[in-house]
């Protein structure tokens, strides 16, 4: 269903979709953290200069601890996805805002940025998400573009050319740093589409970075042009 609504969710509510008027393309990461995989990507990500939004869960986050200071130290921006990957429709409103809080202030790191954005799993985003998401000084922000990297059929260059068919300059890519809740392995796919995207975006001299920074650039005309990084 949120697949099915995207286009028409991008023309309506641009920004919820992660869209700005600016040529920034802002990246970010859903259901981590995980030691066995988010490390190869910050490494990724590291080697580009780059930094991403990661959308953590709480659980995991409070089951790794060090990962979630090492993400932040490596100057990447927090977000929260729940306290658990549990479809937003399936709890009551009063545990969604205790969760949320609980996620929100595992998160919320001594020195660290303000923990400010809010995705729920699966990009389900229901009324009492948004009252739960205000209570705890959230805004919820979902994306323009992504790769059904999770897919038993996802390969690195459908994830790329997914992607590519949506993305303008000034959108929100979706991916994965984890399989946890994807086909197993599929994060490597993952990663090597994010070596072919960043190689391409910075090549097109694109700004890439967090959500944090996607509005605060000059905005430029809008244009209907593909960011090109399909491969040849």
């Amino acid at each position: 269903m949120a697949a099915s609504l995207a286009p028409l969710r991008r023309v309506l509510t641009p920004r919820l979709s992660g869209i700005s008027p600016t040529q920034h393309i802002a990246l970010t990461y859903d259901d981590g953290p995980d030691p066995a995989t988010t490390p190869a990507f910050l490494k990724l990500l590291s080697r580009h200069d780059v930094r991403a939004t990661f959308f953590l869960v709480g659980e995991h986050a409070w089951a790794n601890p060090r990962l979630v200071k090492q993400i932040a130290a490596e100057g990447h921006e927090l977000g929260v996805h729940g306290w658990t990957h549990r479809c937003v429709p399936l709890q009551t409103p009063g545990r969604l805002t205790t969760e949320l809080r609980r996620t929100r202030h595992l998160l919320t790191l001594p020195g660290g940025r303000e923990v400010t954005w809010y995705r729920p799993p699966y990009g389900i985003l229901t009324t009492e998400a948004l009252v739960a998401a205000g209570a705890n000084g959230l805004t919820p922000v979902l994306w323009s573009a992504w790769g059904w990297d999770w897919s038993a059929r996802a390969t690195p260059t459908r994830i790329v050319r997914t992607i590519d068919r949506t993305l303008r300059p000034g959108g929100t890519v979706l991916l994965h740093d984890t399989d946890r809740e994807s086909t197993p392995g599929s994060w490597l796919n993952t990663l090597a589409a994010s070596e072919h995207l960043l190689t391409a975006w910075q090549r097109h001299r694109l700004a890439v970075g967090p959500l944090g920074e996607h509005w605060d650039l000059h905005p430029v005309a809008p244009t209907a042009r593909s960011v090109g990084s399909t491969p040849a």
